[in-house]
């Protein structure tokens, strides 16, 4: 088995640039089961672009890492539906009858990994911190008018209106103020939670080290000694070492090599469909892409169905709105209807909107998209198709992760006319809507600047409204919108899915990418 051979072979065999931690050097870390040692090597499929700070860090591979070491009051329960289940918190929340008041009690035994009971000062200062440091977190409890320590062992969040999606804001990671506060700049390098994983080291672009807690206050002690993180962006490579025992779970299976590790010997598939989405995106605030009939001239280049089809597939399903179909069930929102919106491909039809619009066959396209295969297949796409409507000044570049967020959020004609991103959010469509359209997010989760006033109010008025059938109905209204100003091009949503070595036990795939279950309520992942 993999994590039998010598550790400096193990990592030898990446060919990625990953190199030999300085614990595994120095055995002391995983390798030989000898000595009982059975960590896990978990391959992630991007790098860290924000240091291990739950405060500051607002990307998927940091939230996969910082899922082990910090906990929230509360976190999804195993198919991410509204349903919470307690994990800090001592039960559920007591709200009040106008919505906006929450009081939270903390468990007793709740003890951070430095020995400091978790208070109810520390959920204070956890969801105070983004707000006052102004992080990209901010907008996540911007709804919280104060929150009071009422004890060392309850807390109660009073709300500036009845926000209907609290319950997923409370599963935020709690930090220890004792730690953070004061330490902002390096907490994120030596992080300290109240999770069943403790940190050991960071190498940037080359691994995290994670050992087991062996003082977890909690009831389940992980099966495991330990878990490494490793990246390889390149998708055949990741396959690879799955095939040849390098890496004992590597995330997401690419769409062409699906039957290959579905038909593999020693390893199989853990999939789940997400709640996500994935999608073209225009710049609505300067350059052609402003005016919505060169956006729907873009729907005309080419087929995001085949696109989809082509590159996506099996490891993913079409999507055309921003709602995932888990979302989707849920609020009954009308798909059939949303799915008769995009066009296919017809680049007559696109020429002849581009010339309406007056935009100059010499204009100087520019396409960004972050090193995904998938996403860098929709952008090609339509980079050959604006070749193909008679443009031939097409820039299309795949970005490293830290570039791309440097730049897909600017509103700059000089950063991009149009970039592929995904989001992955929670089961309310506020995740969805807000984030990403909402006019006060521009430059931050928002890239597009798109201006609409009404769609603007429908998206603030669904927060903080508390009658579900009322948010309902101003989301579609809004989506409708949207859709029809092609704000966004949605393409699709895939399938959170793990190449898992045979010897590999109890692995399972939850629907929140953020969320690699190692050692929950409803699983313990051991290697054999």
């Amino acid at each position: 088995m993999s994590h039998q051979l010598p550790e400096i072979t193990r990592r030898g065999l990446l060919g990625s640039g990953a190199a030999v931690s300085a614990a595994a050097i120095a055995g002391c870390i995983g390798g030989s089961s000898d000595d009982g040692d059975n960590e896990l090597y978990f391959t992630q499929e991007k790098g860290w672009a924000y240091k291990f700070d739950p405060i500051v860090a607002n990307g998927v591979p940091t939230a996969q890492v910082n899922e082990q070491i910090y906990e929230g009051l509360y976190t999804y329960n195993e198919d991410a539906t509204n349903s919470l289940v307690p994990v800090l918190a001592d039960g559920e929340p007591e709200v009040s009858d106008d919505g906006l008041t929450w009081t939270i009690g903390i468990k007793d035994e709740a003890t951070f990994q430095n020995g400091d009971d978790v208070t109810a000062e520390d959920v204070k200062y956890s969801f105070e911190a983004p707000v006052k440091e102004e992080t990209e977190n901010a907008a996540e409890v911007n709804m919280i008018d104060s929150i009071e320590a009422v004890d060392d062992k309850t807390v109660e969040f009073t709300l500036k209106y009845p926000y209907a999606a609290f319950n997923t804001v409370v599963i935020a990671n709690i930090v220890p103020k004792s730690e953070r506060d004061g330490n902002e700049k390096d907490f994120g390098h030596s992080p300290v939670g109240s999770g069943p994983f403790q940190w050991v080291e960071w190498e940037d672009g080359q691994y995290v080290l994670l050992e087991r807690w062996d003082d977890y206050w909690g009831e389940q002690s992980p099966n495991i000694s330990g878990v490494e993180f490793d990246f390889v962006t390149e998708q055949s490579t990741r396959v690879t070492g799955l095939e040849t025992g390098e890496s004992d779970v590597i995330e997401t299976v690419p769409p062409q090599l699906w039957e290959d590790v579905k038909n593999m010997n020693n390893a199989s598939i853990a999939s789940s469909l997400g709640i996500g989405y994935f999608y073209l995106a225009f710049n609505c605030n300067e350059g052609p892409t402003a005016d919505p009939q060169v956006r729907e001239a873009v729907d005309y280049v080419f087929s995001m169905d085949d696109a989809v089809e082509s590159f996506v597939e099996p490891a993913g399903v079409r999507q055309y709105s921003p709602f995932p179909q888990s979302v989707v069930d849920a609020w009954d929102f009308p798909a059939d209807q949303w799915a008769e919106i995009p066009h296919d491909r017809d680049i007559d039809q696109a020429t002849q909107l581009f010339e309406d619009a007056g935009v100059d066959k010499d204009y100087a396209w520019n396409i960004i998209v972050p090193p995904d295969d998938m996403r860098e297949a929709i952008g090609q796409s339509v980079s050959n198709g604006l070749k193909e409507a008679g443009f031939n000044n097409v820039t299309f570049e795949r970005l490293e992760w830290g570039t791309f967020l440097d730049l897909y959020a600017t509103g700059s004609e000089d950063d991009y006319n149009m970039f592929t991103l995904g989001w992955s959010g929670s089961p309310d469509p506020e995740a969805f809507t807000y984030y990403l359209f909402a006019q006060e997010l521009e430059g931050s989760t928002n890239g597009t600047y798109y201006s609409n006033d009404e769609v603007d109010q429908l998206i603030m008025d669904a927060r903080e409204e508390p009658e579900q059938e009322a948010r309902r109905e101003m989301y579609i209204e809004a989506t409708n919108t949207i859709l029809e100003d092609r704000v966004h091009l949605p393409a699709y949503n895939t399938y959170n899915s793990y190449g898992v070595a045979n010897y590999v036990s109890d692995f399972t795939s939850h629907p929140s990418s953020a969320i690699i279950p190692l050692s929950t309520g409803y699983n313990n992942v051991n290697v054999e």
